[in-house]
């Protein structure tokens, strides 16, 4: 009772609204052309395509059983809002498919056969969708709980272990439909998707963040602060061929100050070390 009472309302409504989108992505632009999306998703697409178990259907079987297993790993809260985030986007494609008045049967209702809108479109909104569940702490897919469990037993890395994964997926379908067009599409709407995804989880304007070694760090702290009017970070730190004492200046700005904060640091030292690296979030 106490990891429902944490449960936050917020998060339950952008996890509501992820589900709704990732479920009209699906059923409007890819499932009515065979084009298919990637992970559990898109291996539900295939098995629902090639029995008469419905989407919905496959989209729960498929995933609830994953995310319990992950339960330990995971937490109990991510392993509620994953699984609420599934149930919507499930109950969201049954509705479109087989209860509002929308053909979904032969083409798109918006892009109609055209694949190549079908397959940038569907991945575009799929993406908002997914990228709205890991954003506010769920997830839409079960693959991607696989790979952060087994990818490290495995020797690589979670991004390989879905990729592969995926891989294995399209083949999969260019066999079973006897024709690699579909599959060729489906690789355009996973790479929308990925892109989209990273916009919503990361955001569209990334911050960038400054490490400066240097002998003048109180000086150029000073007029970092004065300029940016931010404050900054010093961190002692050993020489390791040297080792001599120094110190690393640490502070953040947007991408269009770097420009303006490199300036400022070759004026005061010009013989300062920086690395220029980007930031996902800043809180």
């Amino acid at each position: 009772m106490q990891k429902l009472n944490d449960l936050k309302w917020k998060n339950m409504i952008m996890l509501t609204a992820a589900g709704i989108i990732n479920a009209i992505g699906i059923t409007i632009f890819l499932n009515p052309v065979k084009l298919y999306d990637s992970g559990i998703s898109g291996t539900s697409m295939l098995i629902a395509g090639i029995s008469r178990i419905p989407l919905s259907v496959c989209l729960l079987l498929l995933n609830i059983p994953l995310f319990l297993y992950g339960l330990k790993r995971q937490g109990k809260r991510f392993t509620l809002y994953a699984i609420y985030t599934v149930f919507i986007y499930s109950l969201a494609a049954w509705l479109i498919t087989d209860v509002l008045p929308i053909d979904v049967s032969l083409a798109s209702p918006l892009a109609g056969q055209d694949l190549l809108l079908c397959a940038l479109f569907g991945g575009l909104i799929s993406g908002i969708g997914s990228g709205l569940a890991i954003r506010f702490g769920g997830a839409m897919d079960g693959i991607e709980v696989m790979a952060v469990i087994f990818a490290k037993r495995m020797g690589i890395t979670v991004g390989t272990f879905v990729m592969a994964y995926n891989l294995v997926l399209y083949i999969i379908c260019g066999i079973v439909l006897n024709s690699w067009i579909l599959p060729l599409y489906s690789i355009v709407t996973y790479m929308a998707a990925l892109k989209t995804v990273d916009f919503i989880v990361e955001g569209l304007d990334r911050a960038k963040s400054a490490m400066i070694i240097t002998d003048k760090p109180d000086e150029i702290c000073r007029e970092l602060s004065a300029a940016f009017e931010t404050g900054t970070t010093k961190i002692d730190a050993v020489g390791g061929y040297s080792k001599a004492n120094k110190t690393i200046v640490y502070f953040v700005v947007n991408r269009f100050q770097v420009t303006k904060m490199c300036d400022i640091i070759k004026a005061v030292d010009p013989n300062a070390y920086v690395t220029i690296t980007e930031v996902a979030d800043v809180l």
